[in-house]
């Protein structure tokens, strides 16, 4: 009889403390609350003396109100080379924009562009290098190309023998793990690996994860270093100080980007041109919103989707306002609803779709009328295959 006592009373517990860990709240967390990896320089300084050093930056690279650039040259270490992702370095460029390489105006140090047909840094580039600094701030989301960058970065170093030094950032979106796994037909540089659309790790955590899995060539011999947060979990959602892409202004525009980031494959307008982009969606033929909204050319949207045109749809920044509320999930239903009215009409989808999606079969299930719990069930086994494979790479709580 004690025995039973005790199996059941150590269940209950268990039951307890897995549903306590399922249900603990999220919390909304300042950047600043975050120590980053470039604010750990003591980590790092060391190897960058007496070397000749390039960095991976944009607008988000700072340490407090000072550029890593700055702050390495004001440290005495040799900054040969700038490399810039999409939006250029200081971040203004339109998605899809072409970068020239040019020079930084305030350093003149040289920036090239790694982005359009020039992704991944050459021997040429990397020539003389010694060790290559990278600091980037991801959202979490296997579309937005700055892992991609990171990956070819990687690549270039493991191939020329060069380390190189990953300084972390916070993900936004790091609290959870959702979406279809990418197949290999679909690979671009908006879906380099056999990932879930969300993947839940720090840029940091998802580097140690490209070399463990050798998803590069030479990565046995790639000399990675990441520099690990201080203050941070995967149980956070961060309001970055500073925008990673223009049309990315603010924490609610982060925190619907998994699930906005759909339309773009769409006739939808995800309110790019607006001072809300990734915060609404709609079309100016779409009669069922309550929302209207009109774009119009701005800096990062110099030609928006419907430029001028009155666009009626909804408005989703309440919804991101309820995130303790909401599911851990990509929200499916408002590209499923918006479907159901404006396929009618005519042709719903663009061929962009299975590059975001990476597979075909969302698109199928969504034509042919499968509910948001179908479709997501089909995606739990890659998703589950996935988590065995992530935690091996986790760097915190």
């Amino acid at each position: 009889m004690n025995l039973r006592i005790v199996s059941i009373t150590i269940i209950l517990i268990t039951t307890l403390f897995l549903l306590s860990c399922k249900n603990k709240q999220l919390r909304l967390v300042e950047d600043d609350d975050i120590i980053c990896g470039s604010a750990r320089i003591e980590l790092y300084l060391p190897d960058l003396l007496n070397q000749k050093v390039a960095v991976v930056a944009n607008q988000s690279s700072m340490i407090g109100d000072i550029h890593l650039v700055d702050s390495l040259l004001s440290q005495g270490i040799n900054v040969k080379k700038i490399f810039c992702p999409e939006h250029g370095f200081r971040g203004r460029a339109d998605a899809g924009e072409k970068i020239v390489d040019d020079f930084d105006a305030k350093t003149n140090i040289p920036i090239i562009s790694l982005y359009g047909s020039h992704k991944k840094p050459t021997p040429v580039d990397l020539d003389s290098i010694d060790v290559v600094i990278f600091d980037l701030q991801d959202v979490g989301t296997r579309f937005y190309t700055y892992i991609s960058t990171l990956t070819y970065v990687m690549e270039a170093c493991a191939e020329q023998d060069i380390p190189i030094i990953v300084l972390d950032r916070p993900n936004p979106n790091g609290y959870f793990v959702d979406g279809p796994i990418m197949e290999k037909e679909y690979s671009s540089f908006v879906g380099l690996h056999p990932v879930p659309v969300v993947y839940g790790m720090t840029i940091g955590e998802y580097a140690k994860m490209v070399v463990g899995e050798r998803w590069i060539n030479q990565s046995d011999s790639l000399d990675l270093k990441v520099i690990p947060l201080e203050g941070y979990n995967h149980n956070m959602i961060v309001k970055l100080k500073i925008k990673p892409s223009p049309n990315l202004p603010n924490w609610q525009s982060v925190y619907l980007y998994p699930s906005i980031c759909f339309f773009e494959g769409t006739v939808m307008s995800v309110g790019r041109g607006t001072e809300f982009p990734f915060q609404v969606y709609g079309h100016p033929e779409f009669n069922h919103g309550s929302f209207i909204f009109t774009p119009t050319s701005t800096q990062g949207a110099l030609k928006p989707l419907y430029n001028g045109e009155q666009c009626c749809g909804a408005n989703l920044s309440g919804y991101a306002e309820n995130y303790k509320k909401n599911e851990k999930t990509i929200n499916l239903s408002w590209l499923i609803g918006a479907h159901e009215i404006m396929s009618r009409n005519g042709e719903y989808f663009i061929n962009y779709f299975e590059k975001l999606a990476g597979t075909s079969e969302l698109r199928k299930q969504i034509s042919v009328g499968l509910s948001e719990d179908e479709i997501r069930k089909t995606w739990q086994p890659g998703i589950d295959n996935f988590l065995k494979i992530r935690s091996k790479y986790l760097l915190y709580e």
